[in-house]
């Protein structure tokens, strides 16, 4: 027997509720599905982008958040990226720089997926990446469907 999984979506705990909607909602155009109270000030939201769901959930309770995030905490998710298919890499980089984010320009890296890093207000890692050469776009032709194509 195995098991029949349908999905996954990550669940991160974020500083500032209204902060991380407003940055996956209105930066990223993710919709808020579900939320655990009224408004941006919730403790736990659903947010969706066509195929792509995220959690996310306050790392505190409302009486218990400190004035600040603990450095300690965010330094932490340094070692949690989250990967986005994103077949216009150029524009994303173009849209994060024009909303004030602190990107540097996409690279193609060694495995052949052209690719750009940001962070999201809490310090976790995001990366847009397309395939930029050949044997990398028919791997994912036959992986999620996409048209076969010569890439230039």
């Amino acid at each position: 027997m195995t098991v029949d999984i349908r999905g996954m979506v990550p669940l991160l705990q974020v500083f500032d509720m209204p902060t991380a909607i407003r940055f996956y909602r209105d930066l990223l155009s993710f919709e808020v599905m579900s939320t655990s109270g009224p408004g941006d000030d919730c403790g736990w939201a659903l947010l969706k982008f066509k195929d792509v769901e995220i959690m996310l959930n306050t790392a505190y309770e409302r009486d218990q958040r400190p004035a600040a995030p603990d450095p300690a905490r965010v330094a932490a998710h340094d070692d949690t990226c989250l990967f986005f298919g994103c077949q216009d890499v150029e524009g994303a980089y173009r849209h994060l720089l024009a909303h004030g984010l602190k990107v540097k320009p996409p690279k193609v890296a060694p495995y052949g997926m052209k690719q750009l890093y940001a962070k999201d207000p809490d310090g976790y890692g995001l990366c847009f990446q397309w395939p930029a050469t050949q044997e990398t776009y028919d791997s994912w032709v036959e992986a999620y469907g996409l048209e076969p194509k010569t890439v230039a």
